[in-house]
């Protein structure tokens, strides 16, 4: 019988999850067996995927789990060199040759183990079947925004937290902007017909900032893009792959420009397809912001768990879209699994 098991999140700030009660019902239904470990810090409570039918199990518990069961949950596991003999379904960012990646493909190689990563659960035409975009690019936007803000009143961005709805997100940032004055600044967006650019362009519509939508057509030459060092916020809504252009070069630093804040929402920087060359790590929710440059000012914000600062709606979005898929367990061989694990085999031929 097929075994779910749910883990606890292991990094700082991340309380979302990847299936809700109502999914862990209709799993446990179709003859899932499925345990989820206590979190005191996952937006939904513990208690209530008890009472759906779950196996309580306690928190970061998951390496003593039956060999056979898939550990399922959303961002990376802590970096040691365990081995890892279980099926991981999780975000592994391994697939492109960041080094943290290499590390865990390692780990995977050494204990006999399989990653079904999240990024590359791809439906026959090879769309994603869930995503978190929409939601990393409405808080992405708002974060960049409070960047702006910032720099209106001769400052870097501050700690950013967690919302318990958009409602309250849109307060807060509609108070920040009215205390600078009537001014909004102008913002072009790349990938503004995907998941993400959407999210990025409904946060603008939303705060009355002026919006450039760009997608495949508009960069399709390859560059360079002097459009996007004339306005003041520029949006990187795209997944970063071969053959991606360099939006922002590294000597855009010192060239005429209004943009004053980066928001790369798609948050890539060790790879080597970044589009993004005017910087090198991704910025936290105690940092939000990165200062490239000083005069004129640059600042990049790049958190690479933006969902999070929306937990509840962001979670139940994306477990809503990926429980089809979770129903099909009983079959890794068939469908978005057996694509996810011929990625992982080719990755691992490679490492």
């Amino acid at each position: 019988m097929t075994h779910l098991w749910v883990r606890a999140e292991q990094r700082d700030n991340e309380t979302r999850v990847g299936v809700t009660p109502d999914g862990i019902a209709k799993l446990i239904a179709s003859g899932i067996t499925v345990t989820v470990e206590d979190s005191p810090t996952r937006c939904i409570s513990t208690d209530r995927y008890a009472a759906a039918g779950a196996k309580i199990a306690p928190a970061h518990s998951w390496p003593a789990a039956p060999v056979d069961a898939i550990i399922f949950g959303l961002k990376e596991l802590p970096e040691d060199d365990t081995p890892l003999p279980h099926q991981h379904i999780m975000f592994g960012h391994a697939f492109k040759g960041q080094p943290a990646g290499q590390r865990l493909l390692r780990r995977f190689g050494a204990g006999g183990g399989t990653l079904f990563d999240l990024e590359y659960l791809v439906d026959a035409n090879n769309r994603r079947v869930a995503a978190f975009g929409y939601w990393a690019g409405y808080a992405g936007a708002a974060v960049a925004l409070k960047c702006w803000v910032a720099q209106q009143n001769g400052q870097i961005a501050g700690p950013v937290a967690p919302y318990s709805s958009s409602n309250h997100l849109l307060a807060d940032l509609q108070s920040d902007l009215v205390a600078t004055g009537p001014h909004r600044p102008t913002a072009l967006i790349i990938g503004a017909l995907g998941r993400v650019g959407t999210g990025a362009a409904d946060l603008c519509t939303a705060m009355g900032v002026p919006t450039t939508r760009w997608d495949m057509e508009e960069t399709a030459h390859g560059g360079p893009f002097p459009e996007i060092l004339a306005h003041d916020i520029f949006f990187n809504c795209i997944l970063a792959r071969l053959g991606t252009p360099v939006f922002v070069p590294s000597d855009a630093l010192h060239k005429p420009r209004r943009l004053s804040v980066i928001g790369d929402i798609a948050c890539d920087p060790d790879s080597d397809f970044s589009p993004i060359k005017v910087y090198d790590r991704t910025t936290t929710w105690d940092a939000p912001a990165l200062r490239v440059h000083d005069a004129p000012v640059l600042d990049v914000t790049a958190i690479d768990n933006l969902p999070s600062m929306l937990p509840v709606e962001s979670s139940e979005d994306y477990a809503d879209q990926l429980l089809p898929s979770l129903l099909t367990l009983e079959d890794l061989d068939a469908g978005v699994w057996a694509r996810a694990k011929a990625t992982f085999e080719q990755a691992m031929a490679n490492t």
